[in-house]
């Protein structure tokens, strides 16, 4: 648990430390547009990726793997097959479920697969924008009125800036109590919360939504860090790496000139350089 802002360097470095040991065998259900990068992004981080989509295996899958990761972006209906034999299984074998509702909010076929997940299976986190995060709470009653979700994309209107920080924490906080899960808000600034601790990542760089499947890669290591340590600060250490190599991948870019394309290979990269006394450094954190 973290009390305070103090216990912030210690369970970052307990927390990464374990991640690198476990290597944690993260297996994704995911969006085949960023397959390729997710994979990368989960052995950049320290895991060892698995995706495994047809419905007649997974249950063996699931049974050995440490994680399982659900992305819902790119939906069929043998996907969401998969993804409930997947959830059944991880709930019988006690392993984590990271869910990314990509798009929640925007389509009934997003909102019931959502909706199915959530209700019937245990998820451990949940990582989505606040967009999504928002279409969660209405389509669960803990919000009456949310702003259209703009397909993949945050609405304008939903973005997080320090004036409606406050305020977005509370609802972020009370959803998670609700659905007894970590979740993940991710946007100019980020909103962590299990419930009882809420904590706002500062950290980031507007290139990042430039590169298809920054969040999908977010998730996938989500379900990495989550698979070596504990949800919260699993998922702590997770987005405050994203971020980070984020901001040190666009200084590189920007000190040669170059562009987004670049940009995602040095995002691998600095994932891969990844250590605690630079996410402990370079964090900007406040509990909320």
């Amino acid at each position: 648990m973290i009390n305070n802002k103090s216990d912030l360097p210690e369970k970052i470095e307990e927390s990464l430390k374990s991640i690198k040991e476990k290597n944690a065998l993260t297996h994704c259900i995911t969006n085949s547009v960023t397959i390729n990068d997710c994979a990368n992004a989960v052995l950049a981080i320290g895991g060892s990726p698995f995706m495994a989509e047809d419905a007649e295996e997974l249950e063996e899958v699931v049974t050995i793997a440490d994680v399982l990761v659900i992305n819902i972006g790119k939906l069929s209906k043998e996907q969401i097959k998969s993804m409930k034999v997947s959830c059944e299984t991880a709930n019988k074998t006690n392993t984590p479920i990271v869910l990314d509702p990509v798009g929640v909010g925007v389509t009934e076929l997003r909102n019931k697969t959502t909706l199915d997940l959530i209700s019937n299976y245990d998820i451990t986190a949940i990582r989505g924008n606040i967009s999504e995060i928002k279409a969660i709470a209405k389509l669960v009653g803990v919000l009456d009125e949310s702003n259209a979700a703009k397909g993949v994309d945050v609405n304008a209107d939903d973005i997080i800036t320090k004036e409606n920080l406050k305020a977005n924490g509370d609802l972020i906080c009370e959803l998670a109590s609700k659905l007894d899960t970590v979740i993940l808000a991710s946007g100019p600034i980020d909103i962590l919360t299990d419930g009882e601790t809420t904590i706002a990542i500062d950290n980031g760089d507007d290139m990042m939504p430039l590169i298809t499947g920054s969040g999908c890669m977010l998730s996938s290591i989500v379900g990495s860090c989550v698979g070596g340590s504990t949800p919260l600060e699993g998922t702590l250490v997770a987005i405050l790496a994203m971020n980070i190599a984020g901001e040190k991948a666009r200084a590189k870019v920007d000190e040669r000139d170059e562009g987004t394309g670049s940009f995602r290979a040095y995002l691998i990269d600095y994932l891969y350089k990844t250590n605690s006394e630079t996410l402990i450094n370079e964090s900007n954190i406040e509990i909320l």
